[in-house]
């Protein structure tokens, strides 16, 4: 079997881990998996990934934590938290760390190879040289590929995977009203409250991006959704 991508799998859960790690390999994932956040982060920094999975509850180093080092290594890594169904704060706390989905206990194995091929999809720069891949937002260029923000005087900002597939979809929808419902089951595959939630956090994020820009504003339209003015 040809091998999708390379995953990098944290679980500390003694009967779970081995069966994700198996099931993935089974879908044609080769997959690695550590039993706590400080091993996960060796493996991390010695071999090349395509997806890190994550669980939030993790002895020596937790999942939230560990997502941000990653991060610091290697800024468009997709993350995606594995929680427990209670733990929304943590939820909240992963997307602040630019996390790019989660996934509740206990989950579908059908549902997780989705997200997963979903978030590498989207990742992936095949097939999107159809699609427009730079926009002008005032003094800014927005180039989707590289998912990056420039301003004229070539300050350089690095969006996440979240925040460029966020950006693209209201630049590509400017000064139309983007529907959250679509939004969110474009990007998040899921319109449920953590997804609107985090949606919120990363809406906040490009407003600071863009907030040199006075001609460029993303307003709230109540009950609908959100509008890139341009």
């Amino acid at each position: 079997m040809e091998t999708k991508a390379k995953l990098l799998l944290a679980e500390d859960d003694e009967n779970l881990g081995p069966l994700l790690k198996e099931y993935l390999i089974a879908k044609g994932y080769d997959t690695d998996l550590y039993s706590n956040g400080e091993l996960a982060y060796e493996g991390f920094k010695k071999y090349k990934y395509s997806l890190c999975l994550l669980d939030i509850m993790m002895p020596k180093k937790d999942g939230i934590s560990l997502a941000r080092d990653i991060r610091l290594i290697n800024q468009d890594i997709p993350v995606i938290f594995l929680t427990a169904k209670n733990l929304r704060e943590d939820v909240i706390k992963g997307f602040k760390t630019g996390a790019d989905d989660y996934i509740t206990k206990p989950f579908s194995m059908e549902e997780l190879i989705l997200r997963i091929e979903a978030i590498l999809r989207r990742t992936s720069q095949e097939g999107s040289s159809v699609e427009q891949a730079v926009y002008k937002l005032g003094r800014f260029t927005f180039d989707t590929r590289k998912q990056l923000l420039m301003n004229r005087d070539g300050e350089t900002v690095k969006l996440t995977t979240k925040e460029s597939e966020l950006l693209k979809l209201l630049c590509n929808n400017a000064n139309k009203v983007l529907d959250r419902n679509f939004a969110l089951k474009t990007i998040w595959l899921d319109d449920n409250y953590f997804n609107a939630r985090s949606m919120d956090v990363y809406i906040t994020k490009l407003r600071k991006h863009l907030k040199e820009e006075p001609s460029v504003e993303i307003i709230n339209v109540h009950g609908k959704g959100y509008k890139l003015i341009v």
